[in-house]
């Protein structure tokens, strides 16, 4: 079993910039995937920025492209989203994801990804 903890939501104002992070622990050694999802009220949850363990490729969604940057830090089993030039349309509940699987099409995609954290919130005031 994975466990996935996210930190580092809160308010902040647009343009302002938060960091983002998910912690993993248990059988971590197989997981080549992990990335971040959000959830805005009313809306369904979509992808925004995921990251491959092995071949070190990076996917953005285009709402967040050049503003958002996923890292990873393999020794700590953690993956950062560094969140710049925030907008309120950013506003939502974020959730750290994490899969087996690093092709193009599932790793953008929910249901390429097996393990979810409880999400923290993100709201930017305009």
């Amino acid at each position: 079993q994975v466990q996935l903890v996210e930190s580092g939501g809160g308010l902040v104002q647009a343009g302002g910039s938060l960091r983002l992070s998910c912690a993993a622990s248990g059988r971590t050694s197989r997981l080549p995937a992990m990335g971040w999802f959000r959830q805005a009220s009313g809306k369904e949850r979509e992808f925004v920025a995921a990251d491959s363990w092995s071949g070190g490729s990076t996917y953005y969604a285009d709402s967040v492209k050049g503003r958002f940057t996923i890292s990873r830090d393999n020794v700590k089993n953690t993956v950062y989203l560094q969140m710049n030039s925030l907008e309120p349309e950013d506003t939502a509940v974020y959730y750290c994801a994490a899969g087996y699987y690093s092709d193009s099409y599932y790793i953008t995609k929910k249901a390429g990804y097996n393990y979810w954290g409880q999400g923290t919130q993100v709201t930017v005031s305009s």
